[in-house]
């Protein structure tokens, strides 16, 4: 028989709304990967992950809320916006390496049990996924 959960397991006063890394936002962990070597675009963000503006917006606006990144506004001529990681956002770097070599592993497995439960109706998946780091 299963060990019944502890009632108490969950602290009710944790501020978990203020947990800023959150498993929905699919788009964060690609987001801070990109800019791992730096300064990016906000076009350049878009052409790589192959997202809508709306959407890369609204991701960029969380990780600028919650401290993981600086949103930089250039005006002049051509106006155009940079972002880049914070210490904070860098210190997110060694745990999104830690994920994805964790899911190299069961990647197919993973697909499989995403195939068996996407509807018939719901179009493929077109997110472009990082390149494995082949350099170690």
């Amino acid at each position: 028989m299963t060990k019944p959960l502890d009632p108490e397991m969950l602290d009710p006063l944790c501020p978990s709304d203020l947990v800023p890394f959150r498993v929905e936002d699919k788009w964060a962990g690609m987001i801070i990967q990109c800019l791992e070597d730096g300064l990016r675009r906000f076009s350049e963000l878009r052409a790589l992950l192959r997202n809508t503006s709306k959407v890369l917006t609204q991701s960029l606006r969380t990780l600028e809320r919650d401290g993981f990144i600086i949103r930089t506004v250039h005006a002049g001529p051509v106006r155009h916006v940079e972002y880049e990681l914070t210490s904070l956002g860098r210190s997110l770097l060694d745990l999104l390496d830690a994920a994805r070599t964790w899911a190299r592993a069961p990647l197919d497995e993973l697909i499989d049990a995403h195939e068996r439960h996407q509807p018939l109706t719901e179009p493929a998946n077109t997110t472009r996924c990082p390149r494995p780091d082949t350099s170690s």
